[in-house]
């Protein structure tokens, strides 16, 4: 027998050096070469809607923790710049400053610190804050820059619609995918960022780059952006290939609009999705099907961010059905 005296303590027993400071950090650092792609496309509007955006998320999250729910104010942790980046990144460039401070106040201020501040919020406050800018300014929210070439420079930009918007109007005045898509942006066009969206949809290769980053970190899991994609892509594709004139390909689907940004970087949010690996199938499952749903026969040309915050509801049930196995449990023998 060791002499060594037996301590007992509440958990948690095992500890790393990687802290929340460390995972945000990261995420940043994944985000950069979208950031980069959609700095160079809009210029100054794009740098105006960032730093507004973070600076005031950074402010509110100070102010609300400093003078009114007088906590420790933890904006050190990366939390707020996250939150700001990804605002940011669902917000057209050129938005009103004012709107995009409003959006801040809504994602800090009730999405996050109203249920107790990180590691207790329900909904990824940065889709909040977009969700209540969209309700509440739809036509400043959906008045879309897009990219326009002059010589090898990006230089301007100009008001258009977005790809999904342009097939969801289209089909609306009876128009053939044939002759919708003689419009669209080519795949490689989406793919490297020269279409009309917010400043998170311009590169899809850039935030593909940025998720494959986060896997090989370990901050996030494939489980959940590998299945929100797989499953917008199986069921547009199942609907396109029964009717290829009314609806879009699923590539056009994955490529356009907040899918890869919602998949990598907001469903994946470590305090609103599932702990189990079967958990996290089961909400991007949903998250994609909403989705599809919400593109195709709803009102809005996109859904990703409604689909997240939905699924986001029902974490808490996820979570209860699939537990994690505990540590020393006895597995039952089958019965012969």
């Amino acid at each position: 027998m060791s002499d060594q005296p037996i301590i007992v303590s509440a958990s948690p027993h095992v500890h790393s050096d990687r802290t929340s400071r460390k995972l945000m950090f990261d995420v940043v650092l994944a985000l950069m070469p979208a950031l980069l792609v959609s700095l160079y496309v809009f210029g100054y509007s794009a740098v105006i809607t960032t730093v507004a955006a973070v600076v005031s998320c950074l402010v509110f999250e100070y102010l609300i923790q400093r003078y009114i729910l007088k906590t420790p104010v933890t904006i050190g942790d990366g939390s707020a710049l996250i939150t700001g980046l990804l605002l940011a990144f669902n917000l057209p460039a050129g938005l009103p400053v004012w709107m995009v401070i409003a959006g801040s106040l809504v994602a800090i201020g009730i999405a996050k610190l109203s249920f107790g501040g990180l590691g207790f919020n329900v909904f990824n406050p940065a889709l909040v804050g977009r969700v209540f800018l969209l309700v509440s300014f739809p036509v400043q929210m959906t008045r879309w820059p897009t990219a326009v070439e002059n010589n090898t420079r990006l230089v301007d930009a100009v008001t258009g619609a977005t790809p999904l918007g342009m097939i969801k109007e289209g089909v609306q005045f009876g128009e053939t995918m044939s002759q919708i898509s003689t419009r669209l942006p080519s795949h490689t066009d989406m793919l490297l960022g020269l279409t009309a969206g917010s400043l998170g949809e311009m590169s899809a290769l850039a935030l593909i780059l940025g998720g494959i980053y986060l896997i090989a970190r370990k901050v996030i899991s494939w489980h959940i952006p590998v299945t929100v994609l797989a499953t917008i892509a199986l069921m547009t594709g199942l609907f396109w290939w029964a009717d290829p004139e009314q609806f879009a390909n699923p590539l056009l689907h994955v490529l356009s609009g907040g899918a890869i940004l919602g998949a990598f970087y907001m469903a994946t949010d470590l305090v609103t999705s599932p702990v189990t690996r079967k958990g996290m199938v089961v909400f991007a499952i949903g998250v994609g099907v909403i989705t599809v749903v919400i593109r195709l026969f709803g009102s809005y040309p996109e859904g990703i961010s409604f689909a997240i915050l939905i699924m986001n509801a029902f974490v808490p049930l996820i979570n209860r059905y699939f537990k994690p196995k505990r540590f020393g449990a006895r597995i039952k023998a089958k019965m012969v």
